[in-house]
């Protein structure tokens, strides 16, 4: 009882993104399938959150266009718009939680991705957990994060 009284809060408090977080949770008990990386990257866990969620930063690491506000509960778009979503938890230098799609999706069918960022020696390392997608995607986004996000961004920071 709790945690559905809980999830109401939070969608009242997001509005929009309630409704988003709602469909994933929704998706994930119908989609099961999930995916789990760790990349260890060469730059500070700050660094990291500013580039995910700094537009001018993102498209420069992924050479596309990109629209995103820091903030819970604005949406973004990435990737010259083929990705679309909205930023459902943001706890700065730590966190980025995402209802995330990509355009392709039937309409209102959302996933959650989530970036845990920690320091790792001189780096950080970047825990990745993608949730609440078709079973028939999961192949296609196991491979398309590493050659969309760890790999162009390794590459920027290196630069």
């Amino acid at each position: 009882m709790t945690e559905k009284v809980t999830r109401r809060r939070v969608g009242l408090i997001l509005g929009g993104v309630g409704a988003a977080v709602a469909s994933a949770e929704a998706q994930t008990n119908q989609f099961p399938a999930g995916i789990h990386q760790e990349v260890d990257l060469p730059a500070k866990p700050a660094r990291l959150y500013e580039i995910l969620l700094d537009a001018k930063e993102f498209a420069a690491f992924t050479k596309d266009a990109a629209e995103i506000q820091p903030r819970a509960g604005e949406a973004f778009t990435l990737f010259g718009g083929r990705i679309t979503g909205r930023n459902v938890e943001l706890i700065p230098n730590e966190r980025i939680v995402q209802a995330w799609r990509p355009g392709s999706w039937p309409a209102g069918v959302y996933s959650i991705v989530r970036f845990e960022l920690a320091a790792n020696g001189s780096g950080a390392r970047l825990v990745f957990d993608h949730t609440g997608f078709p079973e028939s995607e999961k192949e296609h986004l196991v491979a398309g994060w590493p050659r969309m996000y760890w790999e162009p961004l390794r590459k920027y920071l290196s630069a």
